[in-house]
Parts: C-alpha cells; sequence; structure tokens
C-alpha cells in the first residue's frame, strides 16, 4: 500500500514536471513581436530568419533569437570631442546623430556594435573636415560641416544596414583666449557700427538744420524785400498825393512861407541838438509874408547896403547862439502871424490858411 502510495506520488509529480516543461516550450515557442521591432532568428547556430512584427512559432531547441532590433529612428548624442582648426586651435565639438535600421541581419552581423562604429566614425570624419578649415569657417560653416559628416557617415554605414538621416553639431566651443578676443572684436565692431549711425544721424541733423536756416534766411529776406518795396510805394504814393493836393490848391507863395515858418520851430526841438542851422530861405520867407500882407519891411528905410549888412549880422549872431536863433524864429513868426491876423480884421476876415490855399 505504501509501496503504491509512493510510485503513484511520484507519477503525478513527473507529469507536472512535465506538463509544465511543455508550456515553457511552447511558450518559447511561441513568439510575438511588438511594431517597429524585428528579430534575429538562428536555427542550430545559423542565421535563419527575421521576425517582423506579428505571432511566431519557433521550432523549440532548435530555433533561437540572436537579437532584437529596434526599427525606429535613434537619437545618439556624443561627448565634446577635441579637434584642431587649421590655424592651430582647439575646439570642442559635440555632435547629434540621427539614424534608423533598414536591414536587421546586417545590423547584426556586419559590425559587433554600431553605436560605437558611428561615434568612432564621427570624430574621424570630423578632425578631418574640421582640419582643412580655420576657426572662422568651423563657426560660419554648420550646414557644410553637418552635409559632409553626414555623406562619409551614410556611406560607411550603408553595409552596416544603418541610414543616416541628419547630423547635427550641438556645439563648438572655442579656447576661452579666443573668446576673449572674439568678444572684444564684436564688441569694437558694435561700437564702430554706433559711432557710424550716430555721426550719420548728427550728419544728417545738420543737413536739415542748414536747408531750414536757409529756407528761413530766404523767406525772411523775401520778406524784408516785400516790406521795403511795399513802403517804398507808399511813400511814392503819398509824396504824390501831397504834390497833387498841393497843386489841386494852387497854394502861393504866402501860405508855403508861412508853413515854413511854423516847421522852424520843430527843427530846434530836442535836448541833442546843441547846434542847428538857419536857412537862407528864411529872410526871404519872411519878405514875402511882409509882402502879401502889405508891411513893410524894418529894414526898409535903410539903405539896401546898409540894410544888406544888418541882416548878415544878426544872421551871424542867431548862428552863434542856436537857442536865439530859435528865440528869433519864433518871435518874427509870432510878429508875422499877428501881422496876418491884424491885416485880415481890417480887410473883414482873419486869414486861414486852409482858405488861401483853396483860393
Amino acid at each position: 500500500m505504501d509501496n503504491i502510495s509512493v510510485g503513484g506520488l511520484v507519477g503525478i509529480i513527473a507529469l507536472i514536471v512535465f506538463v509544465i516543461f511543455i508550456i515553457s516550450t511552447i511558450a518559447r515557442a511561441l513568439q510575438i513581436v511588438p511594431q517597429a521591432e524585428t528579430r534575429v532568428v538562428e536555427r542550430l547556430g545559423r542565421y535563419s530568419r527575421t521576425l517582423e512584427a506579428g505571432m511566431h512559432i519557433l521550432v523549440p531547441f532548435v530555433d533561437k533569437v540572436r537579437q532584437r532590433v529596434d526599427m525606429r529612428e535613434q537619437v545618439v548624442s556624443f561627448p565634446p570631442q577635441s579637434v584642431i582648426t587649421s590655424d592651430n586651435l582647439v575646439v570642442e565639438i559635440d555632435t547629434v546623430i540621427y539614424f534608423q535600421v533598414n536591414e536587421s541581419k546586417s545590423a547584426v552581423y556586419e559590425i559587433a556594435n554600431y553605436i560605437v562604429g558611428m561615434q568612432q566614425l564621427t570624430v574621424t570624419t570630423l578632425r578631418n573636415v574640421i582640419g582643412t578649415m580655420d576657426l572662422e569657417q568651423t563657426l560660419t560653416s554648420r550646414d557644410q560641416i553637418n552635409g559632409q559628416l553626414r555623406g562619409v557617415l551614410d556611406e560607411a554605414t550603408g553595409k552596416w544596414g544603418i541610414r543616416v538621416n541628419r547630423v547635427e553639431l550641438k556645439a563648438i566651443e572655442p579656447p576661452m583666449s579666443v573668446k576673449d578676443s572674439m568678444e572684444k572684436q564684436m564688441r569694437a565692431e558694435r561700437d564702430r557700427r554706433a559711432t557710424i549711425l550716430t555721426a550719420e544721424g548728427i550728419k544728417q541733423s545738420a543737413i536739415l538744420t542748414a536747408e531750414g536756416e536757409k529756407q528761413s534766411a530766404i523767406l525772411k529776406a523775401e520778406g524784408e524785400a516785400q516790406s521795403r518795396i511795399l513802403k517804398a510805394e507808399g511813400e511814392a504814393r503819398a509824396i504824390l498825393q501831397v504834390f497833387d493836393a498841393i497843386h489841386e490848391g494852387d497854394a502861393d507863395s504866402k501860405l508855403l512861407s508861412y508853413q515854413y515858418l511854423q516847421m522852424l520851430p520843430e527843427i530846434a526841438k530836442g535836448t541833442n541838438n546843441q547846434m542847428w542851422f538857419v536857412p537862407t530861405e528864411f529872410t526871404g520867407a519872411l519878405k514875402a509874408i511882409s509882402a502879401g500882407f502889405g508891411v513893410n519891411e524894418e529894414l526898409e528905410p535903410l539903405g539896401r547896403a546898409e540894410g544888406s549888412e544888418r541882416r548878415k549880422s544878426r544872421i551871424t549872431s542867431a548862428l552863434a547862439d542856436p537857442r536865439a536863433a530859435l528865440e528869433e524864429a519864433r518871435r518874427q513868426a509870432e510878429g508875422v502871424s499877428a501881422e496876418a491876423d491884424r491885416a485880415g480884421s481890417e480887410s473883414g476876415r482873419p486869414f486861414n490858411p486852409d482858405v488861401e490855399k483853396g483860393q
């Protein structure tokens, strides 16, 4: 009974182990490949086939999955590499590569590690390309460097089943001394441009100011010329009107002499007039007024020679003292005016210059 029980227990255990083995074998034989991924299968150590996305069944203990390959585009960033330019400057360059596996078999069997291979190929190609350029060309020719790197990498990795899509220079770091020199150069260039712009602004401002002053001076000169022309025309018209009025009024010598005598005191007005001259027409005016109103000249009883000498002495004494001459002129003008009033009263009407002028 006990022997039977032990034998049955062993059989049960063996059956359980066999079932587990069968299940595990089936599970290993059944392969489900996700999308954008392939698996390289070897049969008895040799390449058999490449499993695409989907469910696949392998022969147990015969087929073996060698490697899983990601078919999506991958991005690899390499650490900074020291590169020497043609002008013997050491720069640090970071690179980024975008690639995609096209053929899983080549990627597995043609190279042991395609990531390391692309890194080393990038470093050597980059040194060859940068070695033919100076620092300025290196900093300004990124597109050219990217194109050359991509061409070399794509050609070399083609047999690996890899296609290089893009190569980018992430950063180019020159030495600190070169950075300082470049910064000073850029600062000097900015200062030069600012100075040029400032000078251009000052030049334009001076030109516009000069143009404005020129236009202002021209307009001012034209205005002054027009003003003088109009003023001269007005004075000319006034003189013509006065002249015409005098001729139309037919003023006689008595009226003109009287007006002349009235203007003599105006000539002597003012504190700055230390000396003024009495015209020779003064005695002629007095004589004309006296003759017009029938008043004999004070010097008439005397002889002509004696009267002339006395008039000359009076004029000389008047010229020696301007104030005395002014008083003498006023006195004679008042005397003439009084004589004129008296003559007018005798004739029945007072003397009126305006009336006389109208006559």
